[in-house]
């Protein structure tokens, strides 16, 4: 039997990777002078969490669409660190981002958003809770790293200063993990960031105005009277500089706070509490017995997060004011905390409609900064959250038919838009046009989204059904598939289970499900029409014939925009462009005679482009000239083909028949879907043009 340790996952390997993603200094402590030298080398160490937040997107890549004028951020787009398994799709959703990232990188520029709650307003499934889940996850990492090291530090030997020093307590650490610059007196501390600042290569300036939380301001004096203010002793023989790591679980520089119980919502939860044991040790009024325990106390350094903030009552969401505009805490019977967080919230439609349309809330709405976190508006993206979600689970050996996604994704995104204020555009057409498959020049794109917004209650994309109900119910259609022995999952079988499940969902309102009924009968129709072109391209598809038919009407176009003649295929000589020709092209899409000029330029354009990247022209890679040209080979091709046999056949051994399987097989159909795909839209075919015929 063959060796295979090398290929094994042994304890001394699983030692040795784990050793190389912890910090090299992780367990190290260092002296305040070393510190200093530190900061001096890499001025960054003192950035704020605002500014950290913000350099940590940029960290792990960028890249600028200047179409849309949006960054999208490697940490969504990308997600390096999880090999895409979080990966976020859709043009609103990066709109989403590269705004809360703006307001991120305004707070760090102290242009007023560091003051101000980033609250994350969206419909349930929108998948904004999963950002924020991943916003914590990369920043616990980038902490690790050294671009986003980060430092705090530890009280030692108290005991043989302090007297009544419990021993338990004779090395203490930073109970809010503050920057050891809390240390320094201001006046010192301003001149060190001062160098600092002129040192520093960022599109921001440090600060650093906190007071020492008040456990460590007591220490700081005390041990200042002992040595007679004598602060580098006290700094030397008493501060250890520890590396500070992010670590949610173990609540370092990331809090999660959610509402348990809304109507016995306590204070403490937030801002901390008597530590009970140390009340008869230290008596009541000593900073030292206070327990540092909430989640605003947990956050400090990093990020809060606030589940479901609006559900908090409104006496409660007063602490929310101090932490966000004043950057303080004020426990119960204690001095005012000081605190360096980036603050986020997640709040769904009805809780948003509820607080805003309270007066007795306008402070807290004046304190913070909506961003609106839609549902996906293009259904291409909104199939690849359902493709991500089949990539990340035990799925059955259910192969997936061509448009079953697409189409889900089209119905979820059909219930989001809205009506389109234009009446000669269609929802459908709408939905086309912001998938990208129609041309800003049949439709204006930038219009309809105007218009949507104005139309719309909140936004367009704040309503409708959820990606979460679409994926539920493709997990249906594929067990219910396992459970009947077929091998495929069809879009049929996903229109049956949206059906069959609109009704029973709690989240679709009863006012509504006519509307979403009748969307789904359009996407059914949708569906028809794309199988029916699936079919017809079986039928009559040849690749080689494409492209020469191609080639033809690119030289007929170049010559007509040129005024120019072309080569006849047959006798050489010098002739016209054939205008028969090209228009029997681009009737197969439906373009007019006046706008033939604009279409012809359109398509001249683009192989031009290609040209000027070093790449040939392929007819296949411009999605509406390859439509154009299918169809018409189709029409060129359907008088040779037996219909009758199409309509009659059951035998998937007959010769013609076999043929038209391994085609749709080859456009990604398994056997047995192509199988229903021929009986379901192949006799509508076949009645068509037999009727055409007989005409």
């Amino acid at each position: 039997m063959a060796d295979t340790t090398a290929e094994r996952h042994t304890l001394e390997r699983l030692s040795e990777e784990y050793r190389t993603e912890v910090p090299d200094d992780l367990r190290a402590a260092r002296s305040f002078d070393w510190y200093l030298d530190a900061l001096y080398d890499d001025p960054r160490i003192a950035r704020n969490a605002h500014q950290r937040v913000a350099d940590m997107f940029d960290y792990y890549g960028t890249h600028y669409d200047e179409e849309r004028g949006v960054v999208e951020y490697a940490l969504a787009a990308e997600d390096p660190l999880h090999d895409g398994e979080n990966v976020f799709y859709g043009r609103e959703v990066h709109e989403a981002i590269h705004e809360f990232v703006n307001k991120v990188k305004s707070g760090a520029r102290g242009l007023g958003p560091e003051k101000r709650i980033k609250l994350l307003l969206g419909p349930v499934g929108s998948g904004k809770s999963h950002f924020d889940y991943l916003v914590r996850r990369y920043f616990e990492a980038y902490t690790r790293e050294d671009d986003g090291r980060m430092y705090t530090f530890r009280w030692v030997d108290l005991c043989s200063v302090i007297d009544d020093q419990d021993p338990d307590d004779d090395t203490v650490r930073s109970p809010m993990s503050q920057d050891p610059l809390v240390l320094l007196p201001k006046a010192q501390r301003q001149a060190v960031v001062d160098d600092l600042n002129e040192r520093l290569d960022a599109p921001y300036t440090l600060r650093n105005d906190q007071h020492p939380d008040p456990a460590s301001e007591f220490y700081l004096n005390e041990l200042l009277a002992q040595y007679d203010d004598d602060l580098e002793r006290v700094l030397d023989e008493h501060v250890e500089v520890v590396r500070l790591v992010a670590d949610e679980n173990r609540r370092e520089c990331i809090e999660t706070f959610e509402p348990k119980d809304k109507k016995n919502q306590d204070e403490t939860e937030l801002t901390g509490d008597v530590n009970y044991a140390k009340l008869a040790v230290y008596g009541e009024s000593d900073p030292r017995a206070f327990d540092y325990a909430g989640a605003f106390c947990n956050a400090n350094r990093g990020l809060f997060s606030g589940e479901e903030l609006l559900k908090l009552q409104r006496e409660f969401l007063y602490d929310f004011l101090h932490a966000s505009q004043e950057s303080t805490i004020k426990p119960k019977n204690n001095p005012r905390i000081d605190i360096d967080q980036v603050i986020v919230g997640r709040t769904n439609m009805p809780e948003y409609r509820e607080k805003t349309g309270d007066e007795k809330m306008e402070a807290f709405n004046d304190r913070t900064k909506r961003i609106d976190y839609p549902y996906v508006l293009e259904y291409e993206s909104e199939a690849k959250i359902y493709e991500k979600m089949l990539a990340n689970a035990d799925v059955p050996n259910v192969h997936v038919e061509p448009h079953a996604l697409e189409m889900a994704g089209l119905f979820g995104v059909l219930t989001r838009l809205e009506e389109p204020t234009d009446e000669t555009v269609t929802l459908l057409e709408k939905a086309k046009a912001y998938n990208g498959e129609l041309e800003d020049e049949e439709i204006d794109r930038r219009k309809l989204r105007e218009d949507a917004a104005e139309s719309a209650d909140i936004g367009e994309g704040m309503d409708g059904i959820s990606a979460r109900f679409v994926g539920d119910e493709i997990a249906e259609a594929i067990m219910d598939a396992t459970h009947r022995d077929r091998g495929y999952l069809s879009p049929l079988s996903v229109f049956d289970h949206f059906e069959a499940n609109l009704g029973g969902h709690g989240s679709i309102a009863a006012d509504d499900l006519d509307r979403y009924e009748r969307l789904l009968d359009r996407v059914r129709e949708e569906y028809r029409e794309r199988a029916i072109e699936d079919v017809r391209h079986a039928l009559a598809y040849d690749v080689d014939e494409l492209r020469r038919q191609g080639e033809k009407y690119m030289d007929h176009v170049m010559a007509y925009i040129d005024d120019d003649t072309v080569d006849d295929e047959l006798t050489g000589r010098e002739s016209e462009p054939d205008e028969t020709f090209l228009r029997a092209v681009e009737e197969q899409l439906d373009v007019p005679s006046d706008r033939k000029d604009d279409f012809r330029q359109e398509v001249s354009n683009w192989v031009s482009r290609r040209a000027r990247e070093g790449r040939g022209f392929d007819p296949q890679e411009n999605d509406r000239l390859r439509r154009a040209l299918e169809r018409k080979l189709w029409e060129d091709k359907k008088h040779n083909i037996n219909f009758s046999a199409l309509v009659s056949a059951t035998d998937l051994d007959d010769e013609d028949r076999s043929a038209w399987v391994s085609a749709l097989v080859d456009r990604g159909y398994s056997e047995d879907g192509a199988a229903e795909v021929l009986e379901y839209a192949g006799a509508a075919v076949a009645r068509s043009e037999i009727e055409d015929g007989g005409d």
